[in-house]
This record gives C-alpha cells, structure tokens and sequence, in this order.
C-alpha cells in the first residue's frame, strides 16, 4: 500500500477549466535512468516523472553503484554520474521494486548480463504479476534466471554472466519485454533482432539512438547491434505524459462546462491511442505547438466540453492506449451509442485486472457495462450517480474513478485514492485546482 490510506468525495463542479503540465512521462523516466547509468559520464534528466514507480528504479540503481544527485530547489531535475559498460557493482541487498514492473522488467534485462548476483522483488502486487515471459527470452540469450512457482513469478534470481544476441519474436505487444530484451542485447555478443506483432511504445530505441547505439527500426522489425563504445551521456527533458494528461483529456471532453489546456505533453505515436480514440468519438480537441524535444514528439492540447459518440476499439490501436482504456470506458458511459473494447486482455494483468475492476466499479456508479474475455461493453447515455467505489490498489483506476465522479450526480467517494501517488503525485492537488465550485 502506498502512504498513509486516504479517502478522497469527488462532486460534479460547476465548471471544469485552466491549464495543466502533465507529470514527467514515467515510461520514458525509468529508460532515461537506466541508461543514463549505464552511460560513461554525467547526465542531467529535468521534468522527470515525480512519481513512486521512478523512486523505486532510482534506488535499485544506487545499491548498484550509481550516484544521483538532484539540482538544489529543482526536485524534477535529476543528475546521474553514469558508469558505463562494466561500472554496476553487486548489491549488499535485494533490490526491491516496490509497485513497478517496468523496473523490475527493464533491470532485468540489464542484470542478466553483469558477472554477479541479483535479487529483484516488489510488492504483493508487483509478486503477482507474470514474470515466465520475461524469463523465457532472457534465458534463450544465455542468462541464469529464475523464479517463484516454477519461474512464473518473482522473486527473480539472476546470476548474470556473457549473453549472445538473437532473432526472437514478442508473444505479446509488451514495450516492458522488447526493452528487456534490447537493454540485454546492448551486452550480447552478436546483434539481437526483436520482432513486435504490433507496434508498441518505442522510448527505448529513440534514447537508444540518441546515446549512440546501433539501432534500427521499421514498423515492427528493431535491429540493435551490441555496444563497441559505452554509450553517450546526454541532457534530456522528459516531456509530460500522455497517460497522465488523459485524465483532464477524458474530464474536460465528457464535463458539460470544461475547457483545459495540457501543455508540454508527449505525444510520440506510439502513444497517442487515446488522441485518435476521443477525436473519433467527436472530441473538442486540438494539437497545437507541435515540436521536438529530446528526439521525443511534444505538443499543447487543448480540450473542451463534447458530445461523444461509441465507437469500437481493437486491434492495433490498444497498444497505443492501453493505459488509458479505463478512462476511455469512463467516456463511453456519457457518449451516444454501445462502445465496444476488445483485444486489451493484458489489462488483466496489470496492477489489478483493470478489466474487471473498471467493470465493477463503473457498476457501482450506475453505468451498464459488460465484462468481456479481453475488454468490454459500454452502453453509453445513462447518467452516473455517486456512490462509495474503491480503487483496488490501482493508480490509474483511482483517476479514472475521479474522472467518473466529475460527471456523477452526488457525492463520489473513493477509498485508497493515495494510490495515485504511483504516477501523478499532484493529481489530486490539480484537480481541485481546475474544479470551480
């Protein structure tokens, strides 16, 4: 559980306006740490993502030897001393997670190759999420891995050593394994090949190129050769997250009396899902200032009351929205129509199974939703009425249920709301401040 519990009423205000800059994106964070530490001199990180998850790679880091240090009265602004290719040393201790797979996922990757021994843990939540997917491809490359309940789960245990690269293809369109595999291929002997089934998050390559390293990329074929120099040290400005800035996205399309502008926000097209999904449902919303900032798409949106209609969301657009498909669900309580989400089974999977709990919570709300295999049904135009709904320890189910609540008849009370903590530590701190009573 994250901090102290704390239960947050959400009441519809009577207008919804004022501008926001997202929190630094978390998925682009965690890479720009990683491979900062792996990079041979000083790196500066400014606007990184302030939330727990990005802590947590932070403090594995340094029990591996790499030195942090922030910028006086600039909390956001991170400073590494990067140790290049052979600088990790072996932790005293387990390195502990905390919630977040993608450090578990990523450090693993980069372990699998060191000469010593790691043990990577997490949370109960974290303890239950599949690990045998991460495992598999790393011990196809020659790492001595293992884990819990016949490597299904962590803990992980590895012993790293010399790894050779290789052609593999994802199960699944996971952006947390193709960056496993890659940050292992950096180290390998040979080029590693990764073969995605759908296009997915590509922060990994495009700091990867940025640093130095060979790698090539088309549609759904990534090419990395192994490092013959450590890579480049370099000063990066982590753009806002789209994950983040979706909540005043979804909030300011579906709030009869809103107009927000989200500035400063990534919009990589690896991530911009949730954009085309709310512009095809008929959203009032713009891209403007268009730019590039640290080889990485960043622009203003602007947002403003909607009338929304269903649409149908599947097949290769879930990737680019996966996180954000429970506010999505939200949107579709109030638009026109059934809208119907299939192909996100890896919801299940996630913090919580976001399926079922957005599903169950929504219910609570007064929303006709069906719970399908790999998505659901939302039968849109019934109005929300407040009520008690919890979180299930889930940080984007917590904003999503605040979301919710901006447009619910009566008071909406959420119970856990600390968890927002894990990504956008200001977000209740912002949503007050937009709400006008």
């Amino acid at each position: 559980m994250v901090g102290k519990k704390l239960l947050k009423r959400v009441t519809s205000p009577r207008q919804l306006t004022g501008e926001v800059a997202a929190p630094g994106d978390k998925s682009i964070s965690h890479r720009a740490i990683i491979l900062s530490s792996l990079a041979l001199g000083r790196s500066r990180i400014a606007n990184l993502s302030p939330g727990r998850d990005c802590l947590s790679t932070i403090r594995c880091l340094k029990k591996l030897g790499v030195g942090f240090a922030s910028e006086v009265d600039e909390t956001s602004v991170l400073l590494i001393q990067g140790v290049g290719n052979n600088g990790l040393v072996e932790a005293q201790d387990v390195l502990n997670a905390g919630n977040s797979a993608t450090t578990m996922r990523l450090l693993a990757g980069v372990l699998a190759t060191q000469p010593f021994l790691s043990i990577l843990t997490g949370d109960g939540s974290l303890r239950s999420r599949p690990m045998k997917r991460l495992i598999e491809p790393l011990r196809l490359m020659g790492a001595e891995i293992h884990g819990r309940d016949d490597d299904s789960f962590a803990p992980l245990v590895i012993k790293g050593g010399r790894v050779h690269g290789m052609t593999y293809s994802l199960p699944v369109p996971s952006a947390q394994l193709k960056s496993a595999v890659l940050l292992a291929g950096l180290f390998a002997e040979g080029n590693t090949i990764v073969e995605q089934p759908q296009p997915c998050r590509d922060h990994t390559e495009r700091l990867l190129r940025q640093m130095g390293a060979e790698v090539e990329s088309a549609n759904t074929h990534i090419f990395l050769a192994p490092l013959t120099a450590p890579l480049a040290a370099v000063d990066l400005c982590i753009p806002g997250d789209i994950s983040s800035a979706a909540c005043w996205l979804v909030g300011g399309a579906i709030h009869p009396n809103a107009r927000i502008r989200i500035t400063n926000c990534g919009i990589n097209p690896t991530r911009t899902g949730i954009i085309d999904a709310l512009v095809d449902m008929g959203a009032k919303l713009e891209v403007k200032n268009q730019r590039l900032d640290s080889n990485e798409a960043v622009a203003d949106l602007c947002i403003e009351s909607s009338q929304l209609r269903a649409i149908e969301i599947g097949g290769e657009m879930v990737p680019r929205l996966i996180d954000e498909i429970p506010l999505l669900a939200v949107a579709a309580c109030v638009a026109k129509g059934n809208t119907v989400i299939r192909g996100a089974g890896e919801l299940r999977i996630k913090e919580s199974d976001r399926i079922a709990a957005t599903v169950r919570e929504l219910r609570r709300l007064g929303a006709r939703v069906e719970e399908l295999p790999d998505g659901m049904v939302i039968y849109g135009g019934k109005f929300l009425l407040g009520t008690e709904v919890r979180t299930h320890s889930d940080h984007r189910l917590a904003m999503t249920l605040a979301i919710a609540g901006l447009v619910a008849k009566g008071d909406t009370t959420i119970h856990n709301a600390q968890v927002a903590e894990i990504s956008y530590p200001a977000f209740w701190t912002e949503l007050e401040r937009l709400a006008r009573y």
